[in-house]
């Protein structure tokens, strides 16, 4: 489960965020958002986890993870207001991938 998670996490690109419902949903595990947060816990450096937020494009990080997730988003050209990232503007839609 944890490395289906990761993989969509992975496809976010520079400048786009998801929720941790789309990443659960997009990963075949609708609803499974907590899960979200754990394997983004277990994934290691190599995973872009300042693109997932909470609902609404709220960061819910706080304390030193939080700050270094407004800079990292901050420095892919993500504008960040009250704690919130516009989804309309910056939110990344996940699509099925095409299978050959």
């Amino acid at each position: 489960m944890f490395e289906r998670i990761l993989r969509q996490v992975r496809r976010i690109p520079k400048g786009k965020v998801a929720t941790y419902g789309d990443v659960a949903a997009a990963s075949g595990h609708p609803g499974a958002a907590r899960q979200v947060v754990w394997a983004l816990r277990s994934g290691g450096k190599a995973v872009p986890w300042h693109r997932v937020l909470g609902a609404k494009g709220r960061i819910l990080l706080t304390g030193e993870p939080g700050f270094e997730q407004r800079l990292r988003l901050r420095s892919e050209g993500v504008a960040i207001v009250a704690d919130r990232v516009d989804l309309e503007t910056y939110g990344f839609r996940f699509r099925p991938r095409r299978v050959h």
